[in-house]
């Protein structure tokens, strides 16, 4: 389990949002910072501010994922042609612990990542225990057998809180998963407005 787990509502009052859309993000109660200083009036913020924060907010919804691992994604989205923001998105959900949270088979990525890594879920019918494994469109991945009846997989597939976006197919009575094509960002069904435009600018300078 990532160590960041216990602390997940805490990236929210950090950053003032709720960016999973939960209903119990402490952000729909209080919207300023934690700790002692959290409710000091905010001034206006830099351009490297803004920055910084698109991408701490983006790197945050994905688990948290610690800056070597988001900065080598970001390297390899400047590297493939075309948009670098629209790449690095399309990176991002082609893991398979972003999947395994699309398609509902978890309450939040967090649970995704750690539901990988105990190998509950298999890929083309082979078990595979890495969260940032990189799916290829067409991809199938499945919950095993033993783990269909787990607590945690009943209650995401039960939850109202979000819906299954359109680029995976998903069999919640087989607890099936496909991945049909590598979307844009205006496929991704984030709570929150998310802007890699802002994280290439950010890079780009630093």
């Amino acid at each position: 389990m990532t160590k960041r787990t216990s602390a997940k509502y805490k990236i929210d009052r950090r950053l003032g949002e709720n960016i999973w859309g939960r209903a119990k993000s402490p952000v729909n109660r209080r919207e300023y910072g934690p700790g002692q200083h959290g409710q000091r009036r905010k001034g206006k913020m830099s351009d490297f501010g803004t920055q910084l924060r698109a991408k701490q907010k983006l790197k945050g919804y994905y688990g948290d994922l610690t800056e070597k691992q988001f900065r080598r994604i970001y390297a390899e989205a400047e590297r493939v042609k075309g948009d670098t923001g629209e790449n690095l998105i399309g990176l991002l959900e082609r893991r398979l612990d972003a999947l395994v949270y699309r398609a509902k088979f978890v309450p939040t990525v967090f649970a995704a990542r750690q539901f990988v890594n105990h190998g509950h879920v298999l890929v083309n019918g082979k078990k595979v225990n890495i969260p940032s494994y990189r799916l290829k469109e067409g991809d199938v991945v499945e919950v095993r057998e033993k783990s269909k009846q787990m607590a945690l997989f009943l209650e995401a597939v039960q939850s109202a809180e979000r819906d299954v976006p359109d680029y995976l197919e998903v069999d919640h009575n087989k607890m099936i998963a496909k991945f049909v094509r590598t979307p844009a960002l205006s496929d991704v069904p984030y709570a929150v407005m998310m802007e890699p435009n802002l994280v290439v600018e950010f890079y780009a300078k630093n």
